[in-house]
């Protein structure tokens, strides 16, 4: 009797099309991680009171204490306000999409082909360097155009056009090389992390089926959280670069 194989692919699945244009398995799951999101946020906007409860309260305190912390690292209020709601959706975006990857169904509904390959219809997003890579971006640009909107155009520039001197114009040049680097560093470090996690809990289970899941997905658990928080926190720190002036 052969052993059933494990699969494990690194690119994201098709399974289907829409006007044309792919839709994988990651891509959907997105789709329902914004819907869960979207549904969070009407019921939390439709239950606000003027006389918060416990909830609401510790809810409050938690954002307070966020706001605090942005303001004290970026050394602006109204910077701080203004980057919030960003910093905030991109760690529960992420977060969010780490936690559902757990729910039964998640990775282990889907459809055989007529090889016998299985396609599950929900894979986590964070899986995909695609969406890893998408993420970046936005984060890229937003610490660009801060950046550039705080200290201007030519003074912003300066950090990687200098031609002062010789030392300052090589400086200039590693400055410019680490922030295209940032979009291979940012994208990979999410995606490895939790594809690793994907891989070893499907080996687990392989090897492993009754004892041994449990402990390492409650393990990935808190791993999904810190690559959230990690990825939010360097959005933030490279903003408080970026709006500095060069020395």
């Amino acid at each position: 009797m052969a052993e059933k194989s494990i699969h494990i692919s690194l690119s994201a699945e098709k399974i289907g099309t829409f006007l044309g244009i792919s839709i994988t398995n990651t891509m959907l799951m997105s789709f329902v991680v914004f819907a869960l999101l979207a549904t969070l946020a009407f019921f939390v906007r439709k239950n606000l009171a003027l006389i918060p409860g416990r909830l609401q309260t510790l809810v409050e305190t938690l954002f307070v204490g966020i706001l605090n912390y942005m303001t004290e690292t970026l050394g602006d209020e109204k910077l701080a306000r203004k980057l919030f709601p960003l910093i905030l959706t991109i760690f529960l975006f992420i977060f969010t999409a780490n936690i559902v990857e757990f729910t039964p169904g998640i990775g282990s509904a889907g459809f055989f082909h007529a090889n016998g390959e299985f396609t599950p219809i929900l894979r986590s997003m964070n899986t995909d360097l695609n969406t890893t890579l998408a993420l970046t971006i936005i984060a890229f640009i937003v610490i660009e155009v801060v950046g550039v909107a705080t200290l201007g155009f030519f003074q912003y520039g300066k950090k990687f056009v200098n031609v002062s001197s010789v030392l300052g114009f090589m400086v200039g040049i590693i400055e410019l090389f680490s922030e295209v680097a940032r979009l291979v560093s940012y994208s990979f470090r999410l995606f490895g992390n939790i594809f690793a996690g994907e891989v070893m809990i499907l080996v687990i289970q392989h090897f492993v089926p009754m004892v041994l899941p449990v402990p390492i997905m409650l393990f990935e658990v808190f791993v999904g959280f810190i690559q959230a928080a990690i990825f939010a926190l360097l959005t933030l720190f490279f903003v408080k670069i970026a709006i500095t002036e060069a020395h």
